[in-house]
C-alpha cells in the first residue's frame, strides 16, 4: 500500500491544519495506522496512532490539541491539529502497519510561525 500525504504549510501559532494520508490500497485491512514527525537535528517520534478498532492514542505533548481519524471509505487518514505551536515545525510522515508490510509516505512539511 502506497501512502501519500497533503495538507502541510505554513501556519501561525494558535492556527490549525488537518494532514490527510491518502492510500492506494484499503487501510481498514491495517493492524495500525499512524502519524510520525521529524524535526531537524530530532529523531522521529510517533504523534498519534489508530488501531483496527479504532482505539487511538497521542504523543503527550500532543494531547487535547491532535486529533486522528481516519474514513475507510475513503481510504485516507487524517491528522486535525488545533492550537499549534512554534515546536510541532516538522516534516510529518503517515505511517501503516498491515500483516504482512508497513508502509510509510514522503512526507508533508509543517512550519508554525511564532
Amino acid at each position: 500500500v502506497e501512502l501519500v500525504e497533503s495538507g502541510g504549510g505554513l501556519v501561525q501559532a494558535g492556527g490549525s491544519l488537518r494532514l490527510s494520508c491518502a492510500a492506494s490500497g484499503r487501510i481498514d485491512s491495517a493492524i495500525s495506522m499512524n502519524w510520525n514527525r521529524q524535526a531537524p537535528g530530532k529523531e522521529r517520534e510517533l504523534v498519534a496512532e489508530i488501531d483496527s478498532d479504532g482505539r487511538k492514542d497521542y504523543a503527550s505533548s500532543v494531547k487535547g490539541r491532535f486529533s486522528i481519524s481516519r474514513d475507510n471509505a475513503k481510504n485516507t487518514l487524517y491528522l486535525q491539529m488545533n492550537s499549534l505551536k512554534p515546536e510541532d515545525t516538522a516534516m510529518y510522515y503517515c505511517a501503516g502497519a498491515f500483516t504482512d508490510h508497513d508502509s510509510w509516505g514522503q512526507g508533508t512539511q509543517v512550519t508554525v510561525s511564532s
